[in-house]
């Protein structure tokens, strides 16, 4: 439930952060002042445009599940949404230069998810208390997922007008971000794109400690699902110029394969271990990210080198089985709708 009710109270955040048609004059004082509204038993807002507006129209009925949770749970909710709404808030007046702004950015919209999460499992008592307090750790977990998005979504991001790699980095091979969707620019992009797959990799070390001190099977397959679908999705990103064409999805085979498999840390290390190798074999010798690149995947080998983690899967009962499945077939139905709609909104903007 509380896990849940964190899910909604940033869904509803979010919602107003992403709504253009609210003057930033009236947006950037309702995102500093968003988790007070949890205590707000009839606040609710019903001019939104957004296509989730319904979080902040029935606000009342979150706001109300959230006052009945423990207050061990109050309070971490509470203190995150305080904290990304006044981290939002500071990004919408000005966009994401250097790299350690898009450590910044990053960590307000998805490091604080991380940290907020671990919180919730340490109070929750599934988890040791340590799990809670590492905020590092945590923060590592959500900046590896946040910057995958960032790095795939780059085509997305340019058609609706959201820019969120870092200046620092693509000024050094184009004049605008734009333009390294230009045809002529490709080589320069994949450049651009293996370097900061470079950087997001720095966190796989993290996302590997983190999640061997797990001890709670449902809370493990939480944590570990999206992270082996992230390092997936940069090996299919990597060295890739489809990411300035299109979209860039893995397998629906695959994403069910990864699902099934990450259920404990030896099999995780395997498919991080699988994946990093898959980037080292693509690693041009020409580019200029070439010696970092293969210096993370060393560190990332290091930590992952493969056993016999897989045989565990074969041990899975009937009903977890089924309910990996489904969760799977959902998944992708969901994914598959929206990857759809953004190759439609492509191929308009090409029209």
């Amino acid at each position: 439930h509380a896990v849940c009710i964190f899910y909604l109270v940033l869904r509803a955040l979010d919602t107003v952060e992403d709504d253009m048609s609210i003057p930033l004059d009236v947006k950037v004082p309702m995102l500093h002042e968003f988790h007070s509204h949890l205590y707000q038993p009839d606040w609710k807002y019903t001019e939104s445009k957004e296509k989730d507006r319904q979080v902040l129209e029935d606000f009342p009925t979150i706001s109300m599940e959230f006052r009945n949770l423990s207050k061990v749970y109050q309070d971490v909710i509470s203190d995150i949404c305080h904290k990304m709404g006044v981290g939002m808030a500071e990004f919408l007046e000005k966009k994401v230069d250097s790299q350690h702004e898009w450590d910044k950015y990053c960590h307000y919209v998805a490091g604080l998810v991380g940290i907020g999460l671990s919180r919730l499992f340490s109070a929750s008592e599934l988890e040791d208390s340590i799990v809670g307090q590492d905020t590092d750790l945590a923060n590592s977990m959500g900046l590896f997922l946040q910057k995958t998005n960032i790095i795939r979504d780059y085509l997305e991001d340019q058609l609706e007008g959201r820019e969120f790699w870092p200046r620092e980095v693509w000024s050094r091979y184009a004049k605008k971000l734009s333009d390294l969707a230009k045809p002529e620019n490709i080589d320069v992009a994949v450049q651009c794109l293996n370097e900061l797959i470079t950087n997001a990799l720095h966190h796989v070390p993290d996302v590997l400690t983190y999640l061997s001190r797990l001890k709670n099977q449902s809370v493990f397959n939480f944590c570990a699902i999206p992270q082996v679908m992230a390092i997936a999705t940069l090996a299919a990103c990597y060295n890739n110029q489809q990411v300035f064409r299109g979209v860039v999805k893995i397998r629906k085979g695959q994403a069910v394969t990864l699902m099934m498999d990450a259920t404990n840390i030896q099999a995780v290390k395997a498919i991080m271990y699988q994946y990093v190798e898959e980037i080292y074999q693509k690693i041009p010798s020409t580019d200029p990210s070439s010696n970092k690149t293969q210096q993370v995947v060393a560190s990332v080998r290091a930590l992952s080198l493969p056993g016999s983690p897989m045989a565990s899967r074969h041990h899975y009962s009937p009903i977890y089985l089924s309910c990996a499945m489904l969760l799977a077939a959902l998944s992708w139905q969901y994914l598959s709708t929206l990857s759809k709609a953004t190759e439609e909104y492509v191929q308009a903007g090409e029209n």
